[in-house]
């Protein structure tokens, strides 16, 4: 089931980001007096498709291999590879009959719709929902870090002032790109002391091995335990993207035991101690039960006013398989008007749109690892299995500017391909040969082909661990 609910809205979101971006096209098209034979979300190859119906000179249609969408625009070399159109002459309504600059439009079409949706999206959630932040001076405790903050020097209950020379206001900015791409200095406060922490350009890297909870998270006081993994919870689920969790200490570790549960600890419960050590924070709890891994320790708790000693035997990977409750955080949330809100929306989207740029570029440049690029497997799991319509929409906004950026890119068969040769035929005051577009279109497809095998190889690689 929550397999079939992230399918639900990876489906959703990019069915409506492809018809608006296929729209775009359309509209500029028809805007020009240039005849549109097809529009169609998904493919419909080799012919076959779950329907259609056509209006005037345009077949409208939904086709059964969901991995995009198009619009087929009379007189133009594209994924239809419609060389017998091409070899007729030249009919006024086809796309090859337009001057340079109308066609530039046409394909610029759906990248525009894209940022314009982007912003928009970002721009009513931002109104209707406010924005909510941690203020980073009301984390008393500090930070606790995971396995990379502490690969880049962190240590537990460091106070963090600044990023880059710029006081940290909220706690927040911390997992967003201003540090993850990399490349960024940490001002700490540890024991009275300033000292200066370099975020290297290879965290991109390891937040794709090890996932963005083993960075960095404020210092949490550990408070009731919530709920106890069950043998039955361990039964493995298999969901559309590989098999689903259950939670444990670290939340994407599957054991064959339910060390908790077996020793009696119930949910309610309030840990004191661990092997006669005052547990008060969570990773005080996670670090003392990791280093016993495989041992049987003694857990202090406090049940309906007594306490009690119980004995459960740590799994050989370090967790006892137990949730606490949810933690106090010291939330801000701030409310914009309407206008307000609009500026914000493009701040946002612009800000997404260029941190896009930067992560290829560090790509290509060999400072971060292609293992970063996701299928629509990784865009799934990141909706999650739960429909909440704030995530839901900032999530689509999020996807829309990424679509805008990566169909912007120079790679034949993309809309950015065909923008490089149109300002080409400008420059050279004459179109490229048939010929030249029909392999460039070919090249493209295999381009994009060994993209998509690769990410999905990626993905499915992570579902496995490795």
């Amino acid at each position: 089931m929550d397999g079939l609910i992230m399918a639900g809205q990876l489906l959703l979101g990019l069915s409506i980001l492809v018809i608006l971006h296929e729209l775009g096209h359309f509209l500029a098209a028809r805007a020009f007096g240039i005849k549109v034979e097809k529009f169609y979300l998904f493919f419909d190859a080799w012919g076959f498709k779950l329907f259609s119906f056509k209006v005037g000179d345009t077949e409208y249609g939904v086709g059964w291999l969901p991995l995009g969408g198009y619009v087929k625009i009379s007189g133009m070399i594209d994924e239809s590879m419609d060389t017998e159109q091409m070899a007729a002459p030249a009919q006024p309504w086809e796309f090859r009959s337009k001057p340079a600059w109308q066609r530039l439009i046409v394909m610029l079409g759906g990248i525009i719709v894209n940022i314009i949706v982007g912003i928009l999206i970002f721009w009513i959630i931002t109104f209707k929902y406010g924005e909510t932040f941690i203020p980073n001076d009301k984390l008393a405790n500090g930070v606790s870090p995971g396995i990379i903050g502490k690969e880049i020097g962190l240590k537990t209950g460091d106070k963090i002032l600044a990023v880059n020379g710029q006081k940290l206001i909220y706690f927040d900015e911390l997992l967003s790109s201003k540090v993850l791409l990399g490349n960024t200095k940490l001002t700490i406060s540890r024991e009275g002391k300033a000292i200066d922490l370099k975020v290297p350009e290879s965290v991109l890297d390891d937040i794709s091995k090890h996932g963005i909870k083993e960075f960095v998270s404020p210092r949490f006081v550990a408070k009731k335990i919530d709920s106890v993994v069950t043998p039955e919870d361990l039964q493995p689920k298999v969901g559309l993207f590989g098999k689903i969790k259950a939670v444990f200490v670290k939340p994407d570790t599957v054991k064959a035991v339910a060390p908790a549960y077996q020793a009696g600890l119930k949910k309610g419960d309030s840990v004191l101690a661990i092997n006669g050590k005052t547990v008060r924070f969570l990773d005080d709890f996670t670090s003392e039960v990791e280093k016993n891994a495989g041992k049987t320790i003694s857990v202090k708790v406090v049940r309906a006013g007594q306490e009690i000693v119980l004995n459960p035997k740590v799994s050989a990977e370090g967790t006892v398989g137990l949730i606490f409750g949810r933690f106090d955080l010291p939330l801000k949330t701030i409310n914009y008007g309407f206008l307000e809100s609009f500026s914000i929306g493009i701040d946002k989207g612009w800000t997404t749109f260029s941190d896009n740029a930067k992560g290829i570029w560090k790509m290509i440049t060999g400072k971060v690892s292609a293992r970063n690029i996701s299928s629509p497997i990784g865009i799934a799991k990141v909706y999650g299995s739960e429909f909440e319509w704030e995530k839901f929409w900032r999530l689509t906004g999020l996807i829309s500017m990424a679509l805008a950026f990566m169909n912007l890119l120079p790679i034949p068969a993309l809309d950015g391909g065909h923008v490089v040769f149109l300002i080409i035929e400008m420059i050279k005051g004459k179109p490229l040969s048939d010929k030249f577009m029909e392999k460039a279109q070919v090249v493209g497809f295999v381009i994009l082909l060994g993209l998509m095998v690769f990410a999905f190889g990626n993905d499915i690689l992570k579902i496995f661990g490795k």
